[in-house]
């Protein structure tokens, strides 16, 4: 088969890509190029790429011609300039539907949110469920996965506890009332939409993908810290506090500690999807549990935040690349 993946250099579509690329299939890589995490992806025999987004159904159609099926996976959870979420998560999807027609396509896979749901007052939320109808009436054959915390290599939350345990002293849990959170090894979510498009499962459902392991969001952090060898003194802060501290990090950091939209997810707890949807069969269900072991396979080389986490220092470097580009002998 060949499979085409949307958002396909991220954390999760080149997951998805390296595991049906190993089983035989053809990927087809559609990605803005901004994710430089892994440039070995590139490598992979046979693998097509094509650097642009989800603006030109045209241009997707020609991507997707000769595909069998489409793995949805771009999305993002800040807005930034022209990256809103209705532009990408609505708009977007609609391009991919409308160029999946176009070109034949016969399968489309939706990585949602395990909480998106209409009219909640959260614009993240909001837009995935649009993605999600956009999906279930596009006339295709379909499944949507409705995803909780999803980690490993690469990810923002193991990267970014790594990296705050390393950086401060102290670390503020989301509110008062600790909240149920289930991780997903990325491994797991891989190889369950491999199942939908290439085995056929899952035809015409929604479906919510949770982890193994019910777990605390306090025992959840407390168990990286332990991975990580840190002991920051741990406190609750108010909601209020985190959706302060997001809206400002947002806007300084080129990757935000936390996203507004983040806090709105830990606040409600990433356990339970919202409205309720179909569970995975036995056989499909995730397996991999948020052990020490796993969690060390994840982390990143350790490291703090750096002034090159902000935005004013990464624009100054691309500024210096830029001069120097152009320099004369």
């Amino acid at each position: 088969m060949r499979i085409a993946i949307t958002g396909g250099t991220g954390f999760v579509g080149r997951t998805i890509a390296r595991r049906v690329h190993g089983n035989g299939h053809e990927v087809v890589l559609i990605a803005r190029g901004h994710d430089q995490s892994d440039p070995t992806l590139h490598q992979l025999a046979g693998a097509r790429f094509f650097p642009m987004g989800l603006e030109d159904a045209g241009k997707l159609a020609e991507a997707f011609a000769g595909c069998d099926a489409v793995a949805h996976c771009a999305g993002i959870n800040r807005e930034c300039g022209n990256q809103t979420y209705r532009r990408v998560h609505i708009e977007g999807t609609r391009n991919v539907v409308d160029a999946a027609r176009k070109a034949g396509v016969r399968k489309i896979a939706l990585i949602s949110f395990l909480r998106a749901r209409p009219d909640c007052g959260s614009a993240y939320h909001e837009t995935k469920w649009a993605a999600e109808e956009i999906v279930r009436n596009s006339g295709l054959d379909y499944t949507i996965f409705k995803c909780g915390v999803i980690y490993g290599r690469g990810d923002h939350m193991l990267d970014h506890l790594s990296q705050a345990f390393h950086t401060f002293p102290l670390f503020a849990f989301v509110g008062f009332r600790d909240k149920p959170i289930r991780p997903n090894a990325v491994e797991d979510v891989a190889r369950i939409v491999e199942a939908a498009l290439v085995g056929n499962e899952l035809a015409r459902q929604t479906v919510a993908v949770v982890g193994p392991d019910h777990l605390t969001l306090r025992q959840a952090v407390r168990r990286v810290a332990g991975v990580v060898g840190r002991r920051p003194l741990m406190f609750p802060m108010p909601i209020w506090f985190h959706y302060i501290l997001g809206w400002f990090v947002e806007r300084i950091m080129t990757v935000p500690l936390v996203s507004v939209a983040q806090v709105r997810m830990l606040a409600e707890g990433l356990a339970e999807p919202h409205p309720p949807c179909d569970a995975l069969p036995p056989g499909l269900a995730p397996q991999i549990h948020f052990t020490e072991e796993q969690i060390w396979k994840g982390l990143p080389t350790p490291r703090p935040f750096t002034l090159r986490d902000f935005r004013f220092c990464r624009r100054r470097e691309l500024r210096n690349r830029h001069c120097a580009f152009f320099s004369f002998p």
